[in-house]
């Protein structure tokens, strides 16, 4: 029995055509735009319509606020394209069998080397930051005796709520709408609304009014810069005037403005007064700008990547935004991978006969959202670690550094300088080091020490300790050699204390501490990397 990602049974023929092409109102659908005489009062009007149930005239304005706002189509685009700078991977279960991680493998191969536009379906499953959910019709082809996808993104407008307003559903003319068909649709909505009330999802429902106000801002704006500079002219009629002479007078005084030439009666005068005031649009454009910070704050959750602030901030402030960003960038990933893995992973492999027997087993779509760490820092502290008594696993290892391990009967890098292999593996299975130098060991899947050395009366943290504070003196030379010919000196020269002690302002210039900072700092990241690794006794 072929079971859907929630549990449910289903048959195949329920995903024998997309299901879109059975609904003849979709067919007919027209793109209208919603933006003409858009007002405040408009845009309450459209937003309670999406609350009631009405999705197509919310979603119609979101895609024009996109169409018509650069900045926003640009801050919108940088969250988008975000996730596709980060690699991913298909992820077995946990304690997997040889099964699951075959089925991982073929779920990965496919959608790297078989689904070409794989990146654009990422891409439109982002657009559900803005609208508040993104669907994507999927289109089952048997090839080869596998079913594979083909990706349809479907427009927002084409949805409208169940009468409970919790669900999502296609339009075809009923009050209550069509449930989406299982194994049909990537529906990725961008995490859950407080209220419960799926309509009020999207990023754009609070970015209409920044929209709005901003809209009104340019063209005030493109009205002052119409006008600015140009002489007032002024019509002058006589007291008895007609209506029919003031609408000639009228007349002539418009077609002046534009044409600079008109006809008038004898006795009507016109006045040119030049403007000898200053101004500028200068509000206008601070409403833009309150607008677009706005947004951006909004999208990104901060404002320095899109604009070059002349403030001079600092580092700090500059590094607090990248955080704030790379935390959004991390909360995008797990959602659109949950999806990923809910409506794309478990059919493909359901479909396959690859599947397991629920969600719950089934391979996870992972982001790597890893940072490598210092190289150097590891490789002079690692040693040090494995001859104090640590036992690291090298998985661990492997982990922190970003550095895959070899699979079998990979080459290894630098494996035929004095590297033991075991068997197939391809691999040193762990190090130790002694007072003799650096000897490879073939002794299991963690870093197992050669503590051989050691006295009873000494444990693995001693030799840690010792390890860490090797040629001490070396490091306190060059601090405590100014201070000692000095002392010399004073010796030599009679000094009394007190002329000695008028000089140590001066000898503190001259003592250099840096060789010891060094290795006291080295030595506080091997303590902490020590309890990081687990470090015991031996």
């Amino acid at each position: 029995m072929l079971l859907d990602q929630f549990g449910q049974a289903m048959k195949l023929s329920d995903i024998a055509e997309p299901q879109t092409a059975r609904i003849a109102l979709l067919q007919n659908i027209y793109i209208e735009s919603h933006m003409e005489g858009i007002t405040p009062a408009r845009a309450s009007t459209i937003l309670r319509e999406a609350d009631n149930g009405s999705l197509t005239a919310q979603h119609a304005l979101f895609d024009d606020m996109l169409d018509r706002d650069a900045h926003l189509a640009c801050e919108f685009s940088k969250r988008q394209n975000a996730l596709l700078t980060l690699d991913w991977s298909i992820a077995p279960p946990k304690d997997a069998r040889a099964a699951e991680k075959d089925a991982a493998a073929w779920a990965e191969e496919i959608l790297r080397d078989v689904v070409d536009d794989f990146e654009d379906v990422i891409t439109a499953m982002m657009g559900a930051v803005g609208h508040g959910f993104a669907p994507i019709e999927l289109e089952w082809e048997k090839q080869a005796g596998e079913y594979l996808p083909k990706f349809h993104p479907r427009p927002q407008s084409w949805f409208q709520m169940d009468p409970t307003r919790r669900e999502i559903r296609l339009m075809d003319g009923t009050g209550e709408g069509a449930a989406l068909i299982p194994f049909g649709w990537i529906m990725h909505t961008a995490g859950k609304a407080k209220t419960g009330y799926l309509a009020r999802l999207g990023l754009c429902r609070c970015l209409i009014w920044p929209f709005i106000y901003k809209h009104y801002a340019i063209g005030d704006f493109a009205e002052f810069l119409e006008t600015y500079g140009l002489p007032i002219i002024i019509g002058k009629y006589y007291k008895n005037a007609t209506p029919a002479e003031k609408s000639s007078l009228m007349r002539a005084v418009t077609a002046l403005s534009h044409d600079a030439r008109a006809i008038m009666p004898n006795e009507m005068s016109m006045e040119i007064n030049k403007i000898t005031g200053s101004g500028d649009g200068d509000v206008h454009l601070k409403m833009v700008d309150w607008a677009e910070r706005s947004q951006s704050k909004a999208i990104l959750g901060q404002t320095l990547s899109s604009e070059a602030s002349p403030t001079g901030l600092g580092s700090g402030v500059s590094n607090l935004h990248a955080e704030v960003r790379d935390d959004i960038l991390k909360s995008d990933s797990r959602q659109v991978a949950a999806t990923l893995t809910r409506d794309l992973v478990y059919p493909l492999l359901a479909l396959n006969g690859k599947g397991g027997d629920a969600l719950r087993r089934c391979p996870r779509f992972v982001f790597d959202l890893g940072e490598a760490e210092d190289l150097k820092i590891y490789a002079e502290t690692l040693p040090l670690l494995a001859a104090g008594g640590a036992r690291i696993p090298v998985p661990w290892v492997h982990e922190k550094l970003r550095i895959p391990q070899a699979k079998d009967n990979e080459a290894v890098f630098g494996s035929g300088i004095g590297d033991q292999v075991t068997g197939n593996r391809g691999q040193v299975s762990s190090v130790s080091l002694s007072s003799s130098g650096i000897r490879d060991q073939v002794t299991g899947n963690s870093l197992t020490p050669d503590t051989r050395h050691l006295s009873p009366e000494t444990d693995a943290v001693d030799a840690l300790v010792d390890a860490a504070t090797a040629d001490w003196q070396a490091q306190l030379d060059p601090m405590l050699a100014p201070l000692q010919a000095a002392l010399d000196e004073a010796a030599e020269n009679n000094e009394t204390a007190a002329e000695f002690l008028a000089r140590l302002p001066a000898l503190l210039a001259q003592m250099d501490p840096s060789a010891m900072a060094d290795r006291l700092t080295q030595a506080a990241f091997i303590a902490r990397l020590a309890g990081l690794a687990g470090l015991e006794n031996k």
